[in-house]
């Protein structure tokens, strides 16, 4: 019996300092308090469709047009987060696209979205999109602004509600890992005025917000920015089941 509460007590202890076994957990849902939680309801056929750039993209194979294919879903949040879903809910029939392209920013989402959006058919879209949006501007000329990013964003939307007036949206926080190579002090304050412009939009649009960034801070009291990304944006193994995790706690099935 002593072993016993000794155990428990470490449990309860370690999930509420967000450390330890249960540190990931705890990380995710104390950053869903912070933001407010909706959830999107998985129904019987759902069709759903993961949206964005390279984060999203990671290596997905690109004529591979199938759902549910472990290539055409590549090598990242997608892959885990369609891997988990597939196996909790195997008679929802459930069919799970990526359609994330590599460099992408919202002006060229919406460029392809009749094709790889709307022809689909989704009844959840999910969109990670924003931080090409800023650092484009320092690494590719890129003149947007946030303001630009803001007002795409809004006519995506828009038009994406219009002609799917039943879909459910999840918008993704745009996040970035200072002093892992590519992101430094450079990025401040400016790409923060993304994540609220993503933030707001959410809200404007009822959409499910995950706060990617404010995840990924608290995750750095667990191991440093290099365990969870490679370069400061794309995330390593364990980013990518991070950021799964924060996803699929979005889901009241």
């Amino acid at each position: 019996m002593e072993n016993t509460t000794g155990r428990r007590n470490f449990i309860k202890h370690t999930a509420m300092s967000g450390i330890g076994l249960l540190g990931i957990p705890s990380i995710v849902s104390a950053s869903f308090r912070e933001t407010g939680l909706s959830r999107v309801r998985l129904t019987s056929g759902a069709v759903v469709l993961f949206q964005g750039d390279s984060i999203t993209d990671m290596h997905r194979k690109r004529d591979d047009f199938h759902a549910n294919s472990a290539a055409a879903l590549g090598e990242g949040y997608p892959f885990v987060t369609a891997s988990d879903l597939l196996y909790d809910y195997p008679k929802k029939n459930l069919v799970i696209y990526n359609r994330g392209v590599s460099g992408n920013k919202v002006f060229q989402l919406a460029d392809r979205w009749d094709a790889d959006c709307l022809a689909l058919k989704p009844d959840v879209v999910s969109i990670l999109v924003g931080v090409n949006d800023f650092w484009h501007t320092i690494t590719h000329h890129y003149t947007g602004t946030v303001q630009t990013y803001r007002e795409d964003y809004i006519r995506l939307l828009s038009r994406t509600k219009e002609k799917l007036p039943g879909v459910q949206l999840i918008v993704g926080e745009p996040y970035a890992l200072k002093g892992v190579k590519v992101v430094d002090d450079s990025w401040y304050p400016v790409f923060d005025g993304y994540r609220a412009a993503a933030r707001e939009i959410a809200g404007r649009f009822g959409a499910v917000f995950i706060p990617y960034q404010s995840i990924y801070d608290k995750a750095l009291k667990l191991a440093p920015a290099t365990y969870w990304s490679v370069d400061g944006v794309h995330p390593t193994v364990a980013g990518a089941r991070l950021m799964s995790d924060a996803w699929l706690h979005a889901i009241g099935a």
